[in-house]
């Protein structure tokens, strides 16, 4: 849900043409809605063949486009001519995680790919959404100058591809937001994940096994995110024309265990939780909480939904049978 200050920032914006990669995610979907609320503004999703995506708003236009073709996707974007190119797709949290040359294809090289055909179209915005990943755990709040050299899989292709498209603005002078969310979670969040996992085991009344849980993790809705990226694109031009890098997360520096058993408890989840029954994730920072800082300062945002509120939106639209309290939506 977006404040009224946000709305009218984007009220009063001038007219928007957004590409939009992965639509078909979680994230992806959240910012289409975002973007499909705005006025005078088109929006194009960029699909990859086959893929589809779910959206509470008219069905924006779409292009299924050979992202390997770069041919083919420089002709789409010329066509479109885009003032936004927003850069959400990714992957490598699935388990199993695919190998690596399919992580360096679809995070890196496509990455570069994209924000270099952008810097070819006058006057255009790249946004590149990055990853809090792909940051080194610092044992502390993670601020947007720390050092990108985080060896998880995820968070290290995550971390080329942004160093990558900054050298690529800096080269030829365009304009550039790389977002780096945090962990998050709400509709649309499905696979092996951990908030899905929570509820499909609370479904199938069989306990979870989770690592020891003494990891200090930083959890935010997917509405918070997207809205946080969305004001990254309307307040892009009243900020200096340099690279700008902003995270998003709660800053919350409650440990796993504290996070989920008081979302347990909020939505009166009946399951039973094993802490210690797996080993920790290979390459798993243990803390990892952003410094939200500059967001709330350059872009007025703030998290406005309750992690448990977001959690339980999840489960009406994917375990509806799940008989759960409803929490307050506020944080």
């Amino acid at each position: 849900m977006r404040s009224d200050t946000e709305t009218s920032v984007v009220g009063d914006a001038t007219q928007h043409r957004i590409a939009l990669t992965g639509a078909t995610g979680m994230l992806g979907r959240h910012l289409l809605d975002e973007f499909l609320a705005w006025p005078n503004t088109r929006v194009l999703a960029l699909l990859r063949a086959g893929s589809s995506f779910v959206t509470s708003r008219p069905a924006p236009a779409c292009e299924r486009v050979d992202f390997q073709d770069r041919d083919a996707l420089a002709s789409v974007l010329k066509a479109f001519q885009p003032t936004v190119v927003v850069h959400c797709a990714a992957t490598g949290m699935q388990q199993p995680r695919p190998g690596w040359e399919e992580l360096v294809s679809a995070n890196v090289t496509l990455s570069a790919r994209l924000c270099e055909l952008t810097a070819s179209i006058p006057g255009c915005h790249f946004v590149f959404v990055g990853s809090g990943l792909a940051y080194r755990d610092q044992g502390r709040p993670l601020r947007e100058d720390d050092s990108l050299d985080s060896r998880h899989p995820y968070g290290a292709t995550k971390a080329a591809a942004d160093q990558l498209v900054q050298a690529i603005a800096a080269e030829t002078g365009l304009r550039l937001t790389v977002v780096r969310p945090f962990s998050f979670t709400g509709p649309g969040d499905r696979g092996t994940k951990l908030f899905p996992a929570l509820l499909r085991a609370a479904a199938e009344r069989r306990p979870l096994a989770l690592s020891p849980g003494d990891q200090v993790r930083d959890h935010c809705a997917v509405s918070d995110v997207a809205s946080g990226i969305a004001l990254a694109v309307a307040r892009r031009r009243e900020l200096p024309a340099e690279t700008q890098v902003f995270n998003f997360g709660s800053g919350s520096t409650e440990t796993l265990r504290q996070l989920i058993e008081g979302v347990v408890a909020e939505l009166g989840l009946d399951v039973t939780l094993q802490f210690g029954a797996r080993d920790y994730a290979p390459q798993e920072p243990r803390h990892l909480v952003a410094d939200t800082t500059r967001a709330r300062q350059l872009l007025q945002w703030r998290p406005r939904t309750n992690l448990a509120h977001a959690i339980w939106q999840l489960a009406r639209e994917s375990y509806p049978s799940l008989n759960l309290n409803q929490p307050r939506r506020a944080p």
